[in-house]
């Protein structure tokens, strides 16, 4: 597992280790890495990805975000040690980037999971069933809600997405909109919240899925939406980043907040079903969810090449993971 030293990577390997699975932990930073594979008894290396880190491995878990940073090296680190890989990213640049290695992944009998995490795990599953309710679908709008706090990874890459702007698919085609717009109010399983479109993988990874040509992510607008175009400035944006905290939510706070998901698709002739699915603490979701793709990934039920979660393992996948139910209607 990569990035051990990140906090999504120490959820995993903790969440691993008590479900008797014994990881190789690597990073860049020997000093946490070390740390944590000595408190729980595991192997670890360091270094950057290469095919000799993962030696001896047989799937790749990177948990090390910005993964603009990290993927496109553990993916060739990948293809040429013949090893699985599967991330939790959520960066849209970065899914564009992962599909483009599918023949590659293909001609070396590699499995990719890109998104196994609460990026995108749960708007994709429900993107998928509702797109089996409703075949000919030409509209897609998902919506997520997950109030537990930022890690310093997720808090870096929101800034450099939110100096990017919104994007919506139009016609199969992404398009750019402000950050925010359009906007719209969501009936979440809490309740209805007004939300404002983002630049969300599902743009990338719920075409894959079910080739609706036109859809929308939406979420919760944080405090200072209105700045976002600020950041698209680099220094101001590198700025904002290096101020940012390790670390992330608590434990307590982990187990007192929770995640929540919606999801609508609209035929041609206007027809419309709808899915929600709440859950967890969007970080403890992440874990078992990328946990339980290794092990299946593993186990050899996913084909070579570059997959969505749903594709790669079922749209009912979601629905698998401790503490999630699905509504459907």
């Amino acid at each position: 597992m990569y990035g051990a030293n990140g906090y999504s990577g120490s959820l995993f390997a903790r969440l691993a280790v008590s479900r008797g699975e014994r990881p190789v932990l690597a990073g860049r930073s020997l000093r946490p890495v070390a740390t944590l594979a000595n408190e729980l008894g595991l192997q670890y290396r360091i270094g950057p990805p290469t095919p000799e880190l993962l030696d001896g491995v047989e799937v790749m878990v990177n948990c090390a975000g910005p993964f603009a940073e990290t993927a496109e090296a553990a993916v060739a680190a990948c293809l040429q040690a013949g090893v699985h890989y599967l991330d939790i990213t959520g960066e849209l640049d970065v899914f564009e980037r992962m599909f483009g290695h599918d023949d590659a992944a293909r001609a070396a009998g590699v499995a990719m999971i890109t998104g196994a995490g609460f990026d995108v795990v749960p708007t994709d599953c429900l993107a998928a069933l509702l797109s089996a309710e409703l075949p000919g679908a030409v509209a897609l709008e998902l919506a997520f809600h997950a109030p537990g706090g930022l890690s310093r990874g997720t808090a870096r890459t929101a800034f450099a997405e939110m100096g990017a702007g919104a994007a919506r698919r139009v016609g199969g085609e992404l398009v750019p909109t402000p950050y925010g717009t359009p906007s719209r109010v969501v009936p979440f399983p809490s309740g209805p919240r007004r939300v404002g479109a983002t630049r969300w993988g599902d743009l990338v990874t719920a075409y894959r899925s079910t080739g609706i040509p036109d859809i929308t992510v939406y979420m919760p607008l944080p405090p200072g939406a209105a700045l976002a175009p600020a950041f698209r400035f680099g220094p101001l944006r590198d700025a904002a980043r290096a101020l940012v905290r390790r670390g992330g939510p608590s434990a307590a706070r982990r187990a007192g907040t929770g995640c929540e998901a919606w999801a609508e698709v609209r035929d041609a002739a206007g027809a419309t079903r709808w899915a929600t699915l709440s859950g967890p603490n969007a970080y403890a979701l992440t874990a078992d969810a990328s946990l339980r793709a290794m092990q299946r990934v593993r186990a050899g039920e996913v084909p070579p090449g570059v997959h969505t979660p749903s594709a790669a393992l079922g749209a009912d996948f979601a629905r698998t993971l401790d503490g999630v139910t699905v509504t459907m209607g």
